[in-house]
């Protein structure tokens, strides 16, 4: 899962060096992926969270 948040803050900064330097279209579309890579990253935290606290109960 570190590699997915290493690529979405990848993203991100990508995202707001092309912003600042009047890049919208490359802004935005990394800025999508950083956002899609972040919301990835946290559903299978969420996921293996439950599988382990599931397996401890067990």
């Amino acid at each position: 899962m570190g590699n997915l948040l290493h690529w979405a803050v990848v993203f991100l900064v990508v995202a707001l060096i092309a912003a600042f330097l009047g890049f919208g279209g490359v802004a935005g579309t990394a800025m999508g992926g950083a956002q899609l890579l972040f919301w990835a990253a946290i559903i299978l935290f969420v996921v293996s969270a439950l599988v382990g606290l599931i397996r401890r109960g067990a």
